[in-house]
C-alpha cells in the first residue's frame, strides 16, 4: 500500500503505516503536494518501483473552504480547491493508467454535495460534481480495457477536516439532520472502498456508492 500525505499529516501517516504493517503488509508513505503535476507522476513511479505493480488507485485528496457568498471565494482558494480536488485526480490517474490491466480498479471520492449542493461550499461542491462526471466518463473510456472505475459519495463523516473547518456549534449539529440522526465514522465508510476494489465488484463500473446515513439522492 502507498499513501500520499502532506507534512501536517505526518503523525497520522506514521500511525496508519504502523497499523498496516501490524497486519503483515508493506506501507509506502509519500509526502508531497498533489497540486504539483510532477509529484503526481512521481507518486505512481515510486509506488511501481517499490511494489513492482499497481492494481488499485484510490483518488481521495480534498480540501474545502467555507464561504457564505460566492463573492467571498478568493482566486487563491478557488485554485487550491480545484487543483487538489479534481486536477490531481486527472494527473495521478493519467500516470497510473499505463500500469493498470484487466480486472484492476480506480475508485474516486466524490460527495453528497455533488448531488445536493452546499450553499457555503460552492467551489467544493463543484469539484465533487466534476469528480462524479469524471468517474462516469472514465469508466466508459476504460471499459474496453476491463479496468473498472467507480466512486464513493460520503455524506457527513467524522474526519479531521470537519473539526478543523467548523465552529463548535456546527460540530455539535454535524450529521444530525440525516435520517439516521448522526454522522458516520470512517470505519463505516471504508467497506465501500474495499468492496469496489475487490473481485466481488467485478460487474460494477461507472457507479457511485452513497454512504450518507440515509439521504436519498439522484444517482
Amino acid at each position: 500500500m502507498a499513501i500520499v500525505y502532506t507534512p501536517r499529516e505526518e503523525v497520522d501517516a506514521q500511525e496508519t503505516k504502523r497499523m498496516v504493517e501490524a497486519e503483515g503488509r508493506q506501507c509506502l508513505l509519500l509526502n508531497g503536494d498533489l497540486r504539483n503535476s510532477v509529484f503526481c507522476q512521481q507518486v505512481v513511479q515510486d509506488t511501481v518501483r517499490r511494489f513492482g505493480k499497481l492494481n488499485i488507485l484510490v483518488n481521495n485528496a480534498g480540501v474545502q473552504y467555507q464561504n457564505q457568498e460566492l463573492e467571498q471565494i478568493s482566486d487563491d482558494e478557488l485554485q487550491k480547491t480545484f487543483e487538489t480536488n479534481i486536477y490531481a485526480f486527472f494527473r495521478v490517474t493519467r500516470a497510473a493508467i499505463p500500469h493498470l490491466h484487466e480486472g484492476d480498479s480506480i475508485i474516486n471520492t466524490t460527495s453528497v454535495t455533488a448531488y445536493q449542493g452546499r450553499a457555503d461550499l460552492l467551489d467544493y461542491s463543484s469539484t465533487k460534481g466534476a469528480i462524479m462526471s469524471f468517474t462516469r466518463a472514465l469508466s466508459s473510456n476504460l471499459a474496453e480495457k476491463k479496468i473498472r472505475v467507480n466512486g464513493v459519495a460520503p455524506g457527513p463523516i467524522w474526519t479531521p477536516l470537519i473539526v478543523s473547518t467548523k465552529t463548535p456549534e456546527e460540530v455539535e449539529k454535524f450529521g444530525k439532520d440525516t435520517p439516521l440522526g448522526r454522522a458516520g465514522q470512517p470505519a463505516e465508510l471504508a467497506p465501500a472502498y474495499v468492496f469496489l476494489a475487490s473481485e466481488d465488484a467485478s460487474y460494477f463500473t461507472g457507479q457511485v456508492i452513497h454512504v450518507n446515513g440515509g439521504e436519498v439522492v439522484n444517482s
